[in-house]
């Protein structure tokens, strides 16, 4: 629905809804769509000698690094952005706040170390040096990343910079998102559209017989993605026009991080070097796309230096990767792989 010139983002987080709260979400296959293509792949370079693999070890290392990257993505959003979930318990399911997804989510630094570590155990168990099966896991990596940075947009997460605040002209490639009223960011709001907005939001605590304006904007955001044109009608000017940094990183870590992956692949390469490309790639992608993007709100010091988190974690990935990229250049070892050769 065009506001001003920004779309208002109503797009619904399900695929489809077997309940009203239940039922496959595009999250959930971006996972899927980032494990089969990854499967795909492996299974084609093995069938036509582009691998150490064997066509059928092919779906095993897909699991190994789905292990990977739920595991230490999860585990690195806690301990990089939210530690205190490591000691929050509760008497109702699922117990420990480690295990409560619908707090935080997942790092994708995290689950980069938990791929590592994966790629490791798998090859040893099968005798594949560890740096040959990161770089064939680091060559799908980007579909994975794409389709991870769609579903963040469909789901409105991630939020972009105000490119222009609520009643302001903005820009044709700009988005309204619902999701901000349920964030700490600034919004850009005057004391007027503040009041406007509460009181949007009383009459939908009120139509679900309370009076709690947390569950009445989740109650919003759903009833504009359900296609209540008349509520996204009162909602979309009290809305800032932000940058849509999720397909701003899904243009980045997607398409072009693959492209150059792909290029650096076309010949045969010492095991390592497309890891160590990846990472120094991905990683100064990241801190160019971060401009962009907010930071986590919950944070208490979301900038050190006039950067994110993401940002210092991703400048450090870059210098991993040289740093990797030279050592693995110097092994006399057998280059493998070229798509092209």
């Amino acid at each position: 629905m065009p506001t001003l010139a920004a779309w208002l983002h109503d797009i619904d987080p399900f695929v489809f809804r077997i309940t009203d709260d239940f039922g496959p979400r595009w999250y959930g296959m971006a996972y899927i769509v980032g494990f089969v293509a990854a499967w795909l792949l492996f299974r084609t370079l093995a069938k036509r000698g582009k691998s150490l693999l064997e066509p059928v070890q092919a779906f095993d290392l897909v699991f190994a690094i789905a292990i990977g990257v739920l595991v230490g993505g999860r585990l690195g959003y806690i301990l990089i952005y939210q530690p205190s979930l490591l000691v929050e318990f509760s008497a109702s399911a699922p117990w420990w706040g480690v295990l409560r997804i619908n707090q935080g989510g997942m790092a994708s630094h995290g689950g980069m170390v938990g791929v590592i570590l994966a790629c490791a155990w798998y090859g040893r168990r099968i005798k594949v040096p560890a740096l040959h099966l990161l770089d064939l896991v680091t060559l799908a990596a980007p579909i994975g990343l794409f389709a991870g940075r769609i579903a963040n947009f469909i789901n409105g997460e991630l939020l972009g910079k105000i490119v222009a605040n609520p009643g302001e002209p903005s820009p044709w490639w700009s988005v309204k998102f619902p999701q901000e009223i349920l964030t700490d960011h600034a919004s850009g709001r005057t004391p007027e559209q503040e009041y406007e907005l509460s009181r949007l939001l009383e009459t939908q605590a009120i139509a679900a017989d309370g009076n709690d304006l947390v569950p009445a904007a989740a109650r919003t955001i759903e009833g504009v993605q359900r296609g209540d044109s008349q509520l996204a009608e009162q909602l979309a000017p009290l809305l800032s026009a932000r940058a849509p940094s999720q397909l701003f990183q899904a243009l980045a870590e997607g398409l072009i991080l693959f492209a150059v992956l792909w290029v650096i692949w076309a010949a045969p390469r010492k095991p390592g070097v497309v890891g160590s490309w990846f990472l120094i790639c991905y990683g100064a992608l990241r801190v160019v796309t971060e401009v962009w993007r907010l930071p986590d709100d919950h944070l208490a010091n979301p900038l050190l230096l006039g950067m994110s988190r993401g940002q210092w974690l991703s400048a450090a990935m870059v210098v991993i990767g040289f740093v990797a990229l030279r050592i693995v250049t110097k092994r006399s070892v057998e280059r493998i792989g070229g798509w092209r050769s």
